[in-house]
Parts: C-alpha cells; structure tokens; sequence
C-alpha cells in the first residue's frame, strides 16, 4: 500500500507543478495595474527618440563571433577537470587531449583563414 501513496504523492506535484505556470500567469494579468497611455506604449532606447525602424539585421558575423567564443568557452570546461586530475590519468590521457586540442586548434585556423575572426 506504501507504493500506491507514493503514486499519488508524485502525481500531486505533477499536477501542482503543471498548473502552477497558468495560474501565477492569470493572477499576475488581473492583479498587476494596467493603465496604458501613448507615451507608455512608446518605444524607449536610453532616453532618446528611436531612429529608424525597429527590426534591424544584423550580420551574420556576430552569430559566427558568438559560436566561436561558446566553443573555445566549452574548451575551457574540458580542460580545467582534465588539468585538475592530469597526475592520476596518464600518458593515454594526454595523448587524448592533446588530439582535442588540435582538432580545436584547427577549427581556429580554419576560422582564421575564412576571416570569421576579422571585426568589419
């Protein structure tokens, strides 16, 4: 019998857990105050009159910029357990992350070479 009041136990936060989100979201939208007038509704950049639209593309070279430093970033999460722990793991350890490395090192070449490191 201790199994089936376990089931109803996790099923209870299940369903606590489920209409948690819904019901803060209904409250916050009835209780918050809401008096919208024009310049509330108007669009705010640091205290001046926006120019221009307000939908710019942006180069792909930033999202190229920003993939490159979340993978030399995930490098570093790699590398400082190895770097803890690199007096118990041994030769083949090394000869592991020295591949990684590399394969890494090329990557940055390669990015290089194609100019995605170059700021325009």
């Amino acid at each position: 019998m201790q199994g089936a009041a376990d089931h109803i136990v996790l099923a209870a936060f299940v369903i606590i857990g489920i209409l948690f989100v819904p019901l803060t979201l209904t409250a916050s939208r009835l209780l918050a105050p809401s008096k919208p007038d024009e310049r509330k509704l108007d669009t705010y950049e640091c205290g001046s009159e926006p120019i221009g639209p307000p939908w710019v593309q942006f180069r792909i070279g930033y999202y190229v910029y920003a993939l490159l430093f979340v993978v030399f970033d995930i490098e570093t999460v790699f590398l400082y357990p190895w770097a803890v722990a690199f007096d118990h793991l041994g030769l083949f350890i090394l000869v592991e992350m020295v591949i990684f490395i590399a394969i890494l090192a090329a990557g940055l070449a390669y990015a290089w070479k194609e100019g995605a490191l170059r700021w325009r």
